[in-house]
């Protein structure tokens, strides 16, 4: 039998022991796809009436979260989110329809965010700070968004809630703010969406 010179002997070594490390650290980390089941959206602003708000429970969101070996979210690599825009609803049938003519949502039937990166900061116990930045598309206009957001795994069902609140215009996203009775009724152009999304394998 032809003996390993050591040269050979060496990268034999080094083969074995990168093929090590990459079973290790697939044990250790793996990525794994949650499916949101619970949704709950808050949109709020001012009038010159009084302050409105508009929400739903319904939409859908999908993400992939990098789970270590104890359990401990390190990263988000891939996270979507869409409602149907009409399924907002204020306690006013004409501010709704209003709303949803000012979205156009005949043609951009729905308010959807893409992820394009994350970071996940450990914040204690089971308790993350997520940066998450991806494109936000509201009537049609796209736009790349900084979501700041408060994350909380629960070993118990092995589910995650991502929370929130995002302050914007609606000049950001070239919607005219709404307005009722024959503009006798003006909404302000600042809103804040308050999202609370519940993830589960």
């Amino acid at each position: 039998m032809k003996k390993l010179s050591f040269k050979n002997l060496a990268l034999l070594s080094t083969l074995i022991l990168a093929a090590s490390l990459t079973t290790i650290s697939n044990a250790v980390s793996a990525q794994t796809v949650f499916q949101s089941n619970t949704v709950e959206i808050r949109l709020t602003g001012t009038s010159s009436l009084h302050d409105w708000e508009m929400k739903t429970v319904l939409g859908s969101s999908e993400a992939t979260f990098v789970v270590d070996a104890s359990g401990k979210i390190t990263a988000i690599s891939t996270l979507s989110f869409t409602l149907p825009a009409t399924s907002l609803k204020s306690e006013s049938k004409a501010m709704d329809k209003n709303t949803y003519k000012a979205l156009d949502t005949k043609k951009n039937p729905n308010i959807s965010f893409v992820l394009t990166s994350a970071t996940v900061v450990a914040n204690g116990g089971n308790n993350y700070q997520l940066n998450c930045i991806g494109r936000l598309t509201i009537a049609g206009t796209v736009k790349e968004t900084e979501l700041l957001a408060i994350g909380k795994y629960n070993p118990a069902d092995k589910s995650f809630t991502i929370s929130g609140v995002k302050k914007m215009k609606m000049t950001d996203y070239n919607v005219k703010p709404p307005t009722v009775m024959l503009g006798a009724i003006k909404t302000g152009n600042d809103i804040a969406i308050s999202y609370n999304l519940k993830f589960s394998r």
